[in-house]
C-alpha cells in the first residue's frame, strides 16, 4: 500500500500529460482515517468514470455494534450511510472542472425502498465501512488536469468521508432511527408468519404516490384505515403499539369502482416485499417476502415450462407439460408466469385483472355453454384458485372490478371506496348466493398435481466470454453480450441496479452453474444462497462494481425464464 503523499507526487508529475498517464494512479493509498483504492481508471474524460473504493476501518468508523449486529439492521444502516454520503457528494460534484465527465462524483441513487447495494458495505466482523463510487478524472480536452483531481481527492473526498462515514460526526438520532425502523419491520415480517397473514397495512399509511413517475408519497392523500373486522394490533420491539389491516392467507379480493384505490392498494402490497424508508408512507406496509405480482405478457419466450395445470389438449398435439414458444399469447404467458412463480417458491400471487388475459382469468357461463369444455384447452384461473390454496398453500390477492364470479371463491373481499377500505365479505357472498342465474356451467376440472420442476438448463457460451458486456436499459431490459432479456413485465424490480446484478447472475450461472443435470430450481437456489452468504462477489468476482443492488430469488427466476437462445436438457 502506498501513501497519500506518494499519490500527490504522482499527480503532480503527470500533470498536463496525455490522459492515458492517469492509468499510473491505479492502486491503493493510505489516507488519514481511510484507504483509497483506485480500482479502474477511465480511458478518456468522456468515457465511463473511474471506479473508486473507500475503506474506513472499524476503529475509525466507530459504528456501535448494535447498529449492524443483525442483517436487516446492517442493510438499513448501509442504506442510511449511502444516502447521506450521496447527498453531500451531490453538492460538490462537478465543482472540479474540465472536459466531459471531469469532476463528476457519484454513488448509487437510492429510491424509497431499502435495498442491499454494493455502493455501501459494513463488514459484520469489525464494523469497517466500504463505499464504492465513481469519479470523473479531470482533463482539459484530453490533457490531464491534476490540480482539479488533487482538489477532489485531497479536499472534497476527505471532507465527505469524515462527516458522513465516521460515527462521531454522524447525526446519532437519525442513524439509530433507521436501525430501529428496520427492527420493527423485521418483527412485523416474523409476525405475519406467526399470525398466518400474507400482508399488513398500517393505519395511517399513505398509499397513493405523488405521480405516475414518482414513488414519493402524495400530499393530502387519504390515510389508510383498516376495516374493524380485519384489524390487527402489533406491539413493536420498542413497546409502541401499531394497528392496521391484516390480510389472512387464502383468497382475497380487492374490489371497487374505477379510480377508488384498488390498484393503489395492490401496488403498495407488491412493493411491500421490500422495506421502505421513514416518511415514505408505506414503511409499515409489509407483504410476505415471497409474493409475486403476475400479469399477461404477450410475446415472451417460454422454455420447457409445464403449463398443463391451465392449458392442455392444444391443436397439433403441442406438449404443454414441457412447453416451448418464442412468442407466447396473453393466456399462455400468464399460465407460465403462475407456474414459474410457484417454482421460484412464491406462496402469494398478486394479480390485477387490468393487466391479465381475460380468457385466462374466467369463462362465463354462456361462453361455457356455447364453447364446451372439450373444445376449450384453457382451464381458467378461477377454477384453480381454491385448489392452489387448499392443496398447495398458495394464496392469491386479486383486484377485480368487472366480474363478480370470484366472490364465491374468496375468503375475504375488500372494497375500496374513495381510498377507504371496507370489509364486504358477507354482503358480497350473500349477493353471490342470490344471483345464481340459470346456471348450466361445466363441472370443476379434474384435480392436478404441481409440476415436478425438473427443468435443467444447458449452458450457453454466448452469455460469457473473456470480455462479457452487461448493459441495462432503465427498468426495461438487461443485455448480457448480445442476449437481451426483456424484464418490463416483472413489476417488482424497482431499481436498475437490480437488473445489472441479474446480468451478472446470468453470466455466472451459464459459465459456472448450469450443466444440463442440475434443475433450474436447485441452480437458482444455490446462487441465491451464495449471494446471501457471500454477497455480490459470489457472482462477479473480486472487483465488485459500484452499481449493484440485490434482487430477490423470485426475480432471479424471472430473469432466467426470459432468456432467449437457451435450451433445457429435456
Amino acid at each position: 500500500m502506498k501513501t497519500s503523499d506518494e499519490l500527490m507526487t504522482l499527480l503532480r508529475r503527470i500533470d498536463h500529460k496525455g490522459y492515458p498517464a492517469y492509468k499510473d494512479t491505479k492502486g491503493i493509498y493510505q489516507f488519514l482515517g481511510y484507504v483509497l483504492d483506485i480500482e479502474h481508471v477511465q480511458g478518456d474524460p468522456f468515457a465511463s468514470p473511474s471506479k473508486i473504493k473507500l475503506i474506513v476501518a472499524g476503529k475509525d468508523a466507530g459504528l456501535p455494534k448494535e447498529l449492524y449486529d443483525k442483517k436487516h439492521k446492517r442493510i438499513a444502516v448501509q442504506d442510511y450511510l449511502l444516502r447521506q454520503f450521496g447527498k453531500r457528494l451531490s453538492k460538490v460534484s462537478f465543482t472540479a472542472h474540465g472536459s466531459g465527465k471531469s469532476g463528476l462524483m457519484s454513488v448509487s441513487r437510492c429510491g424509497q425502498e431499502v435495498l442491499e447495494r454494493s455502493g455501501c458495505e459494513i463488514k459484520e466482523t469489525d464494523g469497517s465501512v466500504i463505499i464504492r463510487m465513481e469519479i470523473g478524472f479531470p482533463a482539459n480536452g484530453r490533457t490531464i488536469n491534476a490540480g482539479e483531481l488533487i482538489k477532489i481527492l485531497f479536499t472534497l473526498l476527505p471532507d465527505t468521508v469524515t462527516n458522513e462515514l465516521m460515527f462521531r460526526n454522524i447525526h446519532k438520532g437519525n442513524i439509530r432511527k433507521a436501525a430501529e425502523l428496520s427492527e420493527n419491520q423485521d418483527y412485523i415480517r416474523r409476525e405475519l408468519k406467526k399470525r398466518d397473514l400474507v400482508a399488513f397495512v398500517a393505519n395511517g399509511a399513505i398509499l397513493p404516490r405523488e405521480s405516475g413517475v414518482s414513488q414519493k408519497p402524495m400530499k393530502n392523500a387519504v390515510p389508510f384505515q383498516s376495516p374493524e373486522s380485519m384489524k390487527v394490533v402489533l406491539e413493536l420491539p420498542n413497546g409502541e403499539k401499531l394497528s392496521g389491516m391484516g390480510i389472512k392467507r387464502g383468497v382475497t379480493l380487492i374490489v371497487g369502482g374505477g379510480y377508488h384505490g384498488k390498484s393503489t392498494l395492490l401496488e403498495a402490497l407488491e412493493r411491500g416485499v421490500y422495506d421502505h424508508i421513514a416518511e415514505d408512507g408505506r414503511e409499515y406496509v409489509l407483504t410476505d417476502s415471497t409474493a409475486v405480482k403476475l400479469r399477461a405478457e404477450d410475446g415472451r419466450c417460454i422454455t420447457g415450462t409445464d403449463i398443463s395445470m391451465f392449458i392442455r389438449n392444444l391443436p397439433n398435439k403441442v406438449n404443454t407439460k414441457c412447453f416451448y414458444t418464442e412468442d407466447a399469447s396473453g393466456s399462455t404467458s400468464q399460465a407460465a408466469n403462475v407456474i414459474e412463480a410457484v417454482e421460484a417458491g412464491s406462496e402469494v400471487l398478486l394479480i390485477d385483472e387490468d393487466t391479465s388475459a381475460t380468457n385466462f382469468m374466467i369463462r362465463d357461463e354462456l361462453m361455457q355453454l356455447v364453447v364446451t369444455k372439450d373444445r376449450e384447452p384453457i382451464t381458467p384461473y378461477i377454477d384453480r384458485i381454491r385448489e392452489l390454496y387448499h392443496r398447495f398453500g398458495i394464496s392469491t390477492i386479486l383486484v377485480v372490478g368487472s366480474s363478480g364470479a370470484y366472490f364465491k371463491k374468496a375468503d375475504a373481499i375488500i372494497q375500496m371506496d374513495e381510498y377507504r377500505a371496507f370489509d364486504i365479505t358477507d354482503a358480497a357472498k350473500e349477493q353471490a348466493q342470490v344471483y345464481e342465474g340459470d346456471s348450466k356451467a361445466q363441472t370443476q376440472p379434474a384435480e392436478v398435481i404441481l409440476p415436478d420442476f425438473h427443468r435443467c438448463m444447458l449452458p450457453n457460451r454466448s452469455f460469457y466470454d473473456d470480455r462479457t458486456k452487461i448493459r441495462v436499459n432503465g427498468f426495461e431490459s438487461v443485455s448480457v453480450n448480445k442476449n437481451t432479456i426483456d424484464m418490463r413485465a416483472v413489476e417488482q424490480l424497482i431499481d436498475a441496479e437490480q437488473l445489472r446484478t441479474l446480468g451478472y447472475i446470468c453470466k455466472h450461472m451459464h459459465e459456472k452453474v448450469f450443466n444440463g443435470k442440475t434443475t433450474l430450481r436447485s441452480a437458482a437456489e444455490k446462487v441465491h444462497i451464495a449471494l446471501e452468504e457471500t454477497g455480490f462477489s459470489s457472482v462477479c468476482g473480486k472487483m465488485v462494481p459500484c452499481d449493484l443492488a440485490m434482487p430477490r430469488k423470485q426475480e432471479i427466476f424471472a430473469c432466467l425464464d426470459r432468456c432467449r437462445n437457451v435450451k433445457m436438457n429435456d
